[in-house]
């Protein structure tokens, strides 16, 4: 039996109109022929959600009893005996009581799926098992019900639900989502402005990031190598050196002109510090103010790793500098900028000539602090194949004969040089070589492998010995630099290490990428273990990202929580003393980031606790005033001892709704000023008339009051609430 196939309607936060969208596709189907039943509904008490179900046909649900309370889950038994073609599942990410036959309803749906039954679900953003944390950070509140990402992504169809948050706080405050009596609270806490912008970024990102990975799977499967340039990525290669400030400006200018995302990549090659720490952290600064990213990859190709990484990120344009190499180092290692140009296919390649004020004067080229390259060997030979030919024809022609001595001497120059350049073996095969041309050539008797005086037997072997060993010495000579290089590259690997963890108030992620990077890593996770058993992800860097310790090559504990897990190439036994540095970087990072989420939240609640002692202290005396009145005015009327005439008691009556409807205003104010404060409610400005503001003055009459409100102000100004007090006053006042 074929499997069955889930749609997914994702929203950014409950309201959006999820549950809604999937009963009218099950409508849709249903008008259309298709078998279709509501395997579970929750409308919330939504009058218009509910109204959607119209005919569609509702099985029934399983009833539980949990702790004396009953409670109703989706019934599988009933949706796998009915066996409809569609099931519409409401609330994929929901828990289900205990006894059920699934803890989760996903898994519930797994079953239905099994038994090739299509399902349509809904989902908010909020309850992606990755995002949790995050979403934790922004709204405040922690979602304790779940659903793995794998779930998510194996959908065959995920559609977004968008809403702007104006629109979604217009329906909550209209009574679609929420209760009334709920409407207040929400709009003040979760259903903030700014908490509904993030949510719904979280929404379209995470969205966009699965289209993204659907097409580059799509182009894997169809063998596309090149981009397609559905959308414009930019991507600017860095030297580290200096005066490229410039490049990286002109590269943000064409990203913004035609919107598209800005990437910058360093290459390094294997066992290399990076070229100038000083300017690529300069480099890497600039590039995230000017809203890119920063990549740092590993390979001596540095052309290959550009083009690996344009092909992975779908780059479709690259922008490279002009090179300050020297003629003999292009000839030496070649050219980046014309092996760039000459594999780039359909990416567009663009050369900035950059300034050269502050560049360093051209000279030779510096030794590598690594071992002989391949491209240093091959120039060996080639030195070798075309020099000791040359060499032998320039000295056989000589008119004058020569000394043996000095003939030999040019031929252990020349394999000197070509030792330098190619190291051990072309040096060797180049001294092999000039001994026998010199034996063949130079030594009597000529033109025959014999030699007849021992002496030049003793020069011939003394120009082998002198030969291998420079070749010894070079090669030697770069593997001590090699190893100097790798410590160099340690120490530097570990500064950096440092100094992301006291730049960056959030180091975890940068932490994560260098770790990825420095190593040479597929992919690098932080994974936090829950009391349930599962693993949640904290930061992460390449793909696939590990979900659990045992999807890696290699793990390490951080904290009682918390791992670090790796997936790539074993680590060697030298690199465990980077590694084990890097991990209590990152211990130290992730219990920083628990120390600032719980500051923060002290913080909150601090504020809270100063705003509420400012707003008592400002309005105590502004409410205790009509208080007071209020209550003299209400004491005088109950007393028995005295008459009070009608037209006093009137008065009396007349203060205490006066002073009640003041009252009734500052309360109204404060509950305004609490509403500003939360984005509960947003003012409007605009331009009033003065007289609108100010209804009394210079300019205008003494506005008109109520019978006895002179007297009442006597009584509020003077009694303070003393019985006695506002009997005088009135026996006064008449």
């Amino acid at each position: 039996m074929a499997r069955g196939r889930l749609r997914i309607y994702l929203g950014a936060a409950p309201g959006v109109g999820k549950t809604y969208a999937m009963l009218n596709e099950g409508w849709r189907r249903h008008t259309r022929g298709t078998d279709v039943v509501v395997g579970f509904l929750e409308t919330h008490g939504r009058k218009l959600t509910a109204e959607q179900l119209r005919d569609l046909e509702v099985l029934a649900r399983r009833r539980l009893t949990h702790h004396e309370a009953l409670f109703e889950e989706m019934d599988v038994d009933a949706i796998l005996a009915r066996a409809p073609q569609v099931a519409l599942v409401d609330e994929l990410a929901h828990s289900n009581v205990q006894g059920a036959r699934n803890a989760n309803r996903w898994q519930d749906v797994e079953e239905l799926l099994e038994a090739g039954i299509d399902v349509v679900s809904t989902l908010n953003i909020q309850h992606l098992e990755s995002l949790n944390d995050v979403v934790e950070r922004i709204t405040g509140v922690k979602q304790h019900e779940t659903i793995p990402d794998a779930v998510v992504r194996a959908a065959e169809q995920v559609e977004l639900v968008d809403m702007t948050p104006e629109a979604v706080r217009r329906r909550m405050a209209h009574g679609n989502i929420y209760a009334p009596e709920k409407v207040d609270a929400s709009l003040a806490n979760y259903f903030r402005p700014g908490n509904l912008g993030a949510l719904r970024e979280l929404a379209l990102l995470w969205v966009a990031d699965r289209v993204d990975a659907a097409l580059h799977d799509y182009m894997a499967a169809h063998g596309i190598a090149e981009p397609w340039e559905t959308r414009e990525r930019v991507m600017v290669a860095l030297t580290g050196g200096p005066g490229r400030e410039d490049l990286i400006r002109r590269a943000a200018r064409m990203a913004t002109r035609t919107k598209s995302e800005l990437l910058g990549v360093h290459v390094r090659p294997h066992g290399l510090a990076a070229t100038e720490p000083a300017f690529l952290d300069r480099h890497r600064t600039l590039l995230e103010q000017l809203g890119g990213e920063f990549r740092e990859v590993v390979g001596d190709d540095v052309a290959r790793a550009l083009f690996a990484v344009a092909r992975a990120e779908h780059v479709t344009q690259l922008v490279l500098g002009t090179s300050r190499r020297s003629r003999w180092t292009e000839f030496l290692r070649g050219s980046v900028v014309n092996s760039v140009i000459r594999g780039s296919g359909s990416i567009d390649v663009h050369v900035i000539s950059t300034p050269t004020d502050d560049a360093p004067k051209p000279s030779l080229p510096r030794r590598r602090l690594a071992a002989v390259s391949p491209r240093r060997r091959t120039a060996g030979f080639l030195l070798a194949a075309v020099g000791l030919p040359l060499l032998s024809v320039v000295l056989i022609g000589l008119p004058d004969e020569i000394a043996l001595s000095s003939v030999l001497l040019l031929y252990l120059s020349l394999t000197v040089g070509i030792a330098a350049v190619g190291g051990l073996l072309p040096g060797l095969i180049s001294a092999v070589g000039a001994s026998l041309l010199g034996n063949y050539y130079f030594t009597p008797p000529l033109h025959t492998w014999t030699i007849d005086a021992p002496e030049n037997v003793l020069a011939l072997i003394v120009l082998v010995v002198v030969a291998a060993v420079v070749s010894t010495l070079v090669d030697l000579a770069a593997r001590r630099d090699a190893e100097a290089t790798r410590a160099s590259t340690e120490s530097a690997a570990l500064a950096r290490l440092a100094g992301t963890l006291l730049d960056s108030p959030d180091p975890l992620p940068r932490l994560v990428q260098d770790l990825r990077t420095t190593f040479q890593l597929d992919a690098a996770a932080i994974l936090r273990h829950h009391d349930d058993g599962t693993w949640s992800v904290e930061a992460a860097a390449g793909t696939p990202v590990p979900a659990a310790p045992t999807d890696g090559s290699d793990a390490l504990e951080l904290s009682a929580d918390t791992t670090l897990v790796v997936d790539g190439p074993r680590t060697p036994a030298d690199d465990r003393r980077v590694l084990a540095a890097f991990a209590a970087q990152l211990a130290v990072a992730v219990s920083n980031r628990s120390l600032q989420a719980e500051a923060a939240s002290a913080s909150h609640l601090a504020e809270g606790n100063r705003l509420r002692t400012a707003l008592l202290a400002a309005v105590s005396h502004d409410l205790r005033t009509p208080l007071a009145s209020i209550k003299a005015s209400a004491t005088s009327l109950l007393q028995t001892d005295v008459d009070w005439t009608p037209d006093a008691t009137r008065e009396f009556v007349e203060a205490i709704v006066v002073d009640a409807d003041r009252l009734n205003t500052l309360v109204g104010n404060l509950l305004d000023m609490s509403r500003l404060q939360t984005d509960t409610i947003a003012p409007t400005s605009r331009p009033v008339g003065l007289e609108e503001v100010r209804p009394g003055g210079a300019d205008w009459p003494e506005p008109s009051r109520p019978p006895g409100r002179r007297g009442r102000a006597r009584v509020a100004a003077t009694s303070h609430g003393r019985p006695g007090a506002a009997r005088t006053r009135r026996r006064q006042s008449r």
